[in-house]
C-alpha cells in the first residue's frame, strides 16, 4: 500500500507504477492485462495524443463508454494532463448527452463502438475532436494528421493544482434533471484513501467491475482504490447478465466486488427463495428461526461457491438493502458491507466491512470527515445527514443557487439524506428528504420502509409508495412472466388453440393481480403503524424508469 498521502494523480500513478510494475493492473476476462508499468506508459502515450489533438489544461474531455482498460487509461492520462474528465453514463441518452455536451462545453469525445450510434442524435459540431476508446481511432477532429502513437512519450511534467475542478460529474439523480458536480482531485483521493480505511486492500486481490466507471461508487472504489494498492481490475465485455457473470465468477474467483442492492436482492428472490421452497422439508425449516438459520447458512456456501469461493468484499451501495435479504446474507455468513455515500462526496461518507456489519445499519463515517445528524428529532434523533470534510465537492458547475442550497458558508454539505446515529457512532440511513410524506397529524412517514416490506410479497417485483390527493398510494409492478407461466402449467391441455389460451392466460393474470393487489394492502397494513397505512395499490404494467444505479427515478411518477 502507498503511504504518501499526496492529493494529485500524478503522483498517484507515479507511486502505484513504481511499486507495483510487474502486477496485473486491468484487463478483460479471461483476456491478457496490462501491467503497472505498461499503465504508465499506455498513460504517457495519450497524454502525447492529447497534446497533439491540441487540448490543454482546463479543458473538458467527455469519456462516454462501457468499461475497459483504456477506460481508466485515458482517465489517468486526462488528470495527469489538467484536464477535466467527464465520465458520462453509458445509459444517458442522444439528449441527456448532448446536455452535457453543451453544459460542459467540452473540447473532445471519447466513445466505445457500442455508443457511437447515439452520436448521431447529439449535436458534436462543437467537440474539436472525437475519438474510439477501444484503439484510439480518430473518427473526427480539426486537426488533420493526427494519429495515436502508443510509443509516444509525454515530455511535458504537469502537476495539477489538487484544489482545483478536475471531475465533472453529471448525476443520474431520481429528483430530476442531473446537476455538474465538480470534483477535485483531492476530493477523489482523500476518498480513496478514506475507503481503504474501511477495508484494507492487498496487491494480490482481484477486483471485478459490473457498474459502469462513470459513476463515482465504482470509480472511487471499484477502480482508484484498487490502482492506489496495486490490485487488479477485471472487466467483461458485454452486460453482466447471468450467462456472462456466472462464468467469469468461476473463471476469476474475485476478492472485491461492488453492487447495489437490487442485484443482490434479485439473486435472492430469483434463486435461492426458490431453491429453498423447492423442498417440502426445506421449506418447512425456512418457517421457524433456528432451522431457517441452517437453511441460510448451506444456502450461503453455494453462494460463496457461485462467486468463486475467494470473496472477501462484496461492497452494497446506492440505495438501501432489503430487510430480509439483508438477514439471509447475515445467516449465510457472506461476506457483505454496506456503504452510503454520493456523487457530491466523491462518493463515500459512512461505511463498514463485512467483519462488523450490523442490521439494517450502515457503519461509522469514514476518517477525517465529519459527519453529523442536523437538528435531530429529539424524540427519534433522526434528521438531516451533514457531512464536511476534503472528500466534499467543490459545487455544482455553473450553479451557484444550486451550490448555495446545499453548501453552507462554513463548508457543511447537506445531503438531502435522513438518518440517525446510534450510541456507537453507526449511521443508519431513514430515507430521502425529498421523499419524505408528512401525515395529516404531522407523522413522519418514510416510503422506503414501507416499500422494502411491498417487495417481500409473493410476485412482486419493485414498488413505489407515493401520496396522491391526500391518500397512502403504493404503485406496484408485479411479475406478469411468473404468473403466466404459473398459469400457463395451471392450464395445460385445457385448450388446443393458441390463441384461445394466450387470450385466457392474460385474462387470468389479470384477475389474479387484482386479487393480489387486494391481498397485498391487508399484507402492508398489517406490518406497519397506522398512519403508514395503505389506501390503494395500483398495478405498475411496466418497470419503473431508472438511474444507472438502479434506483427508481421516483419524480417521474409524483
Amino acid at each position: 500500500m502507498q503511504t504518501e498521502q499526496e492529493y494529485n494523480f500524478s503522483s498517484f500513478i507515479h507511486n502505484s507504477v513504481k511499486n507495483f510494475g510487474s502486477n496485473k493492473a486491468l484487463g478483460f476476462i479471461d483476456e491478457e492485462y496490462i501491467t503497472y508499468t505498461e499503465l504508465g506508459k499506455n498513460i504517457k502515450a495519450v497524454q502525447a495524443f492529447l497534446n497533439q489533438l491540441g487540448l490543454k489544461s482546463g479543458d473538458k474531455v467527455i469519456i462516454y463508454s462501457q468499461n475497459m482498460p483504456n477506460w481508466g487509461i485515458v482517465y489517468f492520462a486526462l488528470q495527469c494532463s489538467g484536464i477535466v474528465a467527464v465520465p458520462v453514463l453509458p445509459e444517458f441518452s442522444s439528449a441527456e448527452l448532448d446536455n452535457v455536451i453543451k453544459h460542459s462545453e467540452s473540447k473532445a469525445l471519447f466513445v466505445s463502438e457500442n455508443l457511437r450510434y447515439k452520436l448521431n442524435e447529439a449535436d458534436t459540431q462543437s467537440l474539436s475532436a472525437v475519438i474510439k476508446l477501444e484503439n484510439f481511432e480518430v473518427l473526427s477532429a480539426q486537426k488533420s494528421n493526427v494519429h495515436f502513437k502508443k510509443d509516444a512519450d509525454c515530455t511535458i511534467n504537469y502537476i495539477p493544482d489538487e484544489n482545483e475542478m478536475a471531475v465533472l460529474l453529471y448525476t443520474s439523480g431520481t429528483t430530476g434533471n442531473s446537476k455538474g458536480v465538480m470534483l477535485s482531485q483531492k476530493n477523489i483521493i482523500s476518498n480513496v484513501i478514506q475507503s481503504g480505511a474501511v477495508q484494507e486492500i492487498k496487491e494480490d486481490f482481484r477486483f471485478l467491475s459490473v457498474l459502469p466507471l462513470s459513476h463515482t461508487y465504482e470509480n472511487t472504489i471499484g477502480f482508484l482504490l484498487a490502482i492506489y494498492n496495486g490490485a487488479s481490475v477485471t472487466y467483461l465485455r458485454k452486460p453482466p447478465t447471468a450467462s456472462i457473470l456466472l462464468p467469469a465468477l468461476k473463471s476469476l474467483r474475485p476478492d472485491i466486488m461492488l453492487t447495489v442492492p437490487l442485484i443482490i436482492e434479485k439473486i435472492y428472490k430469483n434463486s435461492i427463495l426458490p431453491g429453498i421452497n423447492k423442498k417440502a422439508a426445506t421449506r418447512l425449516m425456512h418457517r421457524f428461526g433456528p432451522t431457517r438459520k441452517l437453511i441460510h447458512r448451506l444456502a450461503g456456501k453455494k453462494l460463496m461457491e457461485t462467486f468463486g469461493g475467494r470473496l472477501k468484499f462484496f461492497g452494497i451501495g446506492g440505495a438501501k438493502l432489503d430487510a430480509t435479504v439483508e438477514r439471509f446474507l447475515r445467516n449465510a455468513k457472506f461476506p457483505y458491507a454496506i456503504g452510503y455515500g454520493l456523487t457530491e462526496t466523491a462518493p463515500l461518507l459512512a461505511g463498514s466491512n463485512p467483519t462488523q456489519t450490523r442490521l439494517q445499519a450502515i457503519g461509522p463515517k469514514v476518517i477525517n470527515c465529519e459527519v453529523k445528524i442536523n437538528k435531530p428529532n429529539p424524540l427519534t434523533g433522526e434528521g438531516e445527514i451533514w457531512a464536511k470534510g476534503p472528500n466534499v465537492m467543490l459545487g455544482y458547475y455553473k450553479n451557484e443557487e444550486e451550490t448555495r442550497k446545499v453548501l453552507t458558508k462554513d463548508g457543511w454539505f447537506k445531503t438531502g439524506d435522513l438518518g440517525v446515529f446510534d450510541k456507537d457512532g453507526w449511521l443508519s440511513h431513514k430515507g430521502r428528504l425529498k421523499n419524505l410524506i408528512v401525515g395529516a397529524n404531522g407523522e413522519n412517514i418514510y416510503p422506503e420502509e414501507i416499500e422494502s416490506i411491498i417487495n417481500n410479497f409473493r410476485h412482486v417485483v419493485e414498488s413505489l409508495v407515493v401520496q396522491k390527493k391526500g391518500k397512502l398510494v403504493a404503485m406496484v409492478h408485479f411479475n406478469r412472466e411468473e404468473l403466466e407461466q404459473r398459469i400457463s402449467e395451471m392450464r395445460a391441455g385445457v385448450s388446443t388453440k393458441i390463441d384461445e389460451k394466450v387470450e385466457v392466460i392474460s385474462q387470468r393474470v389479470d384477475e389474479t393481480i387484482d386479487e393480489l393487489r387486494i391481498e397485498l394492502q391487508h399484507y402492508i397494513n398489517e406490518r406497519v403503524n397506522k398512519f403508514s397505512r395503505v389506501q390503494l395499490v395500483i398495478a405498475q404494467p411496466s418497470p419503473f424508469q431508472k438511474t444507472a444505479t438502479h434506483k427508481i427515478k421516483r419524480y417521474l411518477y409524483y
